[in-house]
């Protein structure tokens, strides 16, 4: 069986009954994201396990073949041919290990969330749309769907009106705003119920944008 990711974990409270799974960027670590905790604004009483885990590390074409963590290689700029769909399924797995493993660790799938940003957030809702276990919700920010023509036949039963979050900046030049819009436009068409929201930034968050990804959590993972 393939190893887990190495993951940072950050607990809010003693005994955590939910579960985030939070994935990071192209080139970046768990480290980037785990410093978001604070800021989401979570209630006291809320007690969930962070888990910030590191992609791992492969050559990456439209970076000139460099290497760095990455969910999957990207081969060209557009929407359609952007994403290695063979690495995306490898990421997928590597999602649907770390689930199983925080269900065996106790905690209730219901109780248990994906997030992640730009190449995170297109794993967190690829995984999270096809998993067989019903989820809390996806946190998807500055990011898009991968191989939207095949969601409606791909979906999960347990997960065809599972709660998401999108977010994204209206000058992003990585993930274009217009990829973000026809990706909600698809989710939306599809059944699934998008809290949508646009910031004035480019490809990064805003402090804005990271309470209202904690209030949505508060709410899909109630005490």
């Amino acid at each position: 069986m393939p190893d887990l990711l190495d993951a940072i974990e950050i607990e809010t409270a003693p005994n955590p009954d939910a579960a985030v799974i939070w994935l990071h960027g192209l080139g970046d670590d768990g480290r980037g994201w785990s410093e978001v905790v604070p800021a989401l604004g979570l209630p006291r009483d809320l007690a969930i396990r962070f888990l910030f885990p590191h992609a791992p590390i492969m050559p990456v074409t439209i970076n000139n073949g460099m290497r760095m963590r990455a969910w999957y290689d990207i081969r060209q700029a557009n929407l359609n041919d952007r994403a290695d769909v063979d690495g995306v399924r490898q990421s997928q797995g590597h999602v649907e290990r770390l689930l199983a493993r925080e269900w065996a660790r106790g905690i209730l799938p219901g109780r248990t969330l994906l997030a992640g940003f730009s190449q995170g957030g297109a794993i967190a809702l690829y995984a999270g749309l096809r998993n067989a276990e019903r989820l809390a919700g996806i946190v998807a920010l500055s990011t898009y769907v991968i191989g939207a023509e095949r969601l409606q036949a791909e979906a999960s039963v347990a997960n065809r009106d599972l709660p998401i979050f999108m977010a994204h900046g209206t000058y992003d030049q990585v993930v274009q705003l217009a990829w973000a819009e026809h990706s909600r436009d698809v989710l939306v068409a599809g059944g699934w119920p998008v809290e949508w929201h646009v910031y004035p930034i480019e490809h990064s968050a805003a402090i804005e944008e990271v309470v209202a990804a904690g209030a949505f959590i508060s709410r899909v993972l109630p005490k």
